[in-house]
């Protein structure tokens, strides 16, 4: 991607737009996101980092903004979701002094959800893909949505969202398998249905 910088602005901003659709999808996406990061999440790699659910970083991952290094404002959607990860004055801090952050720092500011041994990366992030797989899926998801809506939302206007979701998710087929399980003493099998 670094090379598409220094393209004509047009084809940048083609390119760019592109990826943005990816990473708009990525969050309305109703299944979680997970990013298994190794190695350097900059740029657009630390946005698309961001922009996913959960992050699990490798031991020697780093996390770098990089975009007024080189004479470009912040794009890849981290004017959105670094904010939203760590707060405002924490994310002006990559964002102006371009510091690389560790994976451990990454992980005391938020933008990181866990911190593994490189050579475990592979293995915990696929373990957790299969606890969410078989996890309740629309659950998962209106969690997501509801979440995501909160930060536009009043108080009382969310609280309405919340509870004709919670209403929706009642009625579905893996509730009252949660529910039958619970009192049957066993794990519930869920269908995402």
């Amino acid at each position: 991607m670094a090379a598409g910088f220094y393209s004509p602005p047009g084809e940048l901003k083609t390119r760019v737009s592109v990826f943005h659709a990816v990473l708009s999808r990525l969050a309305r996406a109703d299944l979680p996101v997970i990013a298994a990061v190794n190695g350097a999440a900059a740029g657009a790699g630390m946005g698309l980092a961001c922009a996913c659910d959960l992050v699990i970083a490798a031991e020697s991952a780093r996390f770098t903004m990089s975009y007024t290094r080189v004479g470009l404002s912040p794009d890849g959607s981290t004017t959105y979701f670094l904010p939203r990860r760590i707060g405002l004055g924490r994310a002006l801090e990559p964002t102006l002094l371009n510091r690389a952050l560790s994976a451990r720092e990454a992980l005391e500011w938020g933008i990181a959800n866990r911190v593994v041994a490189d050579d475990h990366l592979a293995s915990d992030a696929h373990a957790i893909a299969a606890l969410l797989a078989a996890g309740p899926t629309r659950a998962f998801g209106a969690a997501k949505r509801l979440m995501h809506a909160g930060w536009t939302e009043t108080l009382e206007s969310q609280i309405d969202a919340e509870l004709r979701t919670i209403g929706a998710m009642a009625a579905s087929e893996d509730a009252r398998e949660a529910i039958g399980a619970f009192k049957e003493k066993r794990p519930p099998v869920f269908r995402g249905r």
